[in-house]
């Protein structure tokens, strides 16, 4: 009798730590990765003008996560995919321009396109100084307009000189990374800017006048890249799976705390508190950040843009960038609604 009572009394136990066990919320177990033993796993992010994956995840409170995440800051996803062609990136977020220009490399880039981050497209203009005079496009004719080569600076440029009736070779394209186009912009070194993010909040700051604004040119598809190499390890590929999803948390966590998220930005970004919570509202109000899965929808938006290059010689031949699209990880990811 005793040794039934003994028995039952740990089986009672065992059913209870069972049912406190499924009540938790571990942050460890956001995504599927949380099922394996990833502790060995090192996670390498690259991470566009701040650390806004890193410190979004912090803010959010899902940052522990069950495998290393090493952080990187790049001026810009050109430079983030050049990190990943040498091994030395696992996962990034780019615009649609960069995987193009990196599919082209000896080892074809040595990422794969895993989803789509859909986000706003201010702040990616063609502004120019506030006392220049310059109202219309057509006026910068045979005149220095820097631009960031490679990436939406690069194809927005193109297309406002098109609409204007334009070609590339009626102006002076000056190719500039994000910061040394603004210190070239504030010195008077050229006539207008083409470029995008901190570069373009920092310019208005600064008294820059927008000429032309990219917020309708631009899809607003941010292409979600993870390395080749990664794809093929196991760990990597599981802990690319919960980061994800730590992702999609960590935006929606921003949309319900506006003025939390607008003072890291404002903090990280030296831009005033007020213009940063207004912008961040502005954006969500026009395309609220969310990584969706692949879509057919947004494969053909980016040999849209492989089209108009081909029309400016950019490239010789057509690329076909469906070859550089993954659906691994679409049945773990929100269908896009647009």
């Amino acid at each position: 009798m005793k040794r039934i009572l003994l028995f039952l009394l740990i089986v009672c136990i065992g059913i209870g730590f069972a049912g406190c066990a499924g009540n938790q919320t571990n942050s460890a177990e956001i995504g599927s990765g949380g099922t394996d033993d990833l502790s060995n796993v090192t996670l390498r992010v690259g991470q566009t003008g701040w650390s806004n994956f890193e410190l979004m995840l912090k803010a959010a409170g899902i940052a522990d996560t069950p495998y290393k995440v090493d952080y990187k800051v790049f001026q810009g996803g050109n430079l983030c995919l050049e990190a990943m062609a040498s091994d030395n990136l696992d996962f990034t977020l780019t615009s649609e321009i960069p995987p193009v220009f990196s599919s082209q490399s000896a080892n074809q880039g040595n990422f794969k396109i895993i989803a789509v981050s859909q986000s706003t497209t201010l702040n990616q203009e063609l502004v120019v100084p506030k006392d220049s005079g310059v109202t219309s496009i057509k006026e910068l004719r045979g005149q220095k307009i820097a631009y960031v080569n490679n990436t939406t600076a690069h194809y927005f440029l193109l297309k406002m000189l098109s609409q204007a009736g334009m070609k590339w070779e009626d102006v002076n394209p000056v190719q500039l990374s994000t910061s040394d186009g603004l210190t070239a912009f504030s010195g008077g070194k050229i006539a207008a800017l083409a470029s995008y993010g901190n570069a373009i909040i920092s310019a208005h700051q600064q008294g820059a006048v927008t000429l032309v604004s990219a917020k309708d040119i631009l899809s607003g598809n941010f292409p979600v890249e993870a390395s080749i190499s990664a794809l093929s390890d196991t760990g990597k590929r599981a802990a690319i799976s919960d980061y994800l999803t730590r992702i999609n948390k960590a935006y929606e966590w921003t949309r319900n705390n506006p003025e939390k998220w607008a003072q890291i930005i404002a903090d990280n970004t030296h831009q005033p508190y007020d213009q940063a919570l207004a912008t961040f509202k502005e954006g969500m109000a026009q395309s609220p950040d969310k990584i969706v899965a692949v879509s057919q929808k947004a494969i053909d938006s980016q040999q849209d843009i492989v089209k108009q290059f081909l029309e400016v010689d950019v490239f010789k031949t057509n690329i076909d960038v469906s070859s550089f699209w993954s659906h691994e990880y679409d049945k773990e990811l929100p269908i896009s609604d647009k």
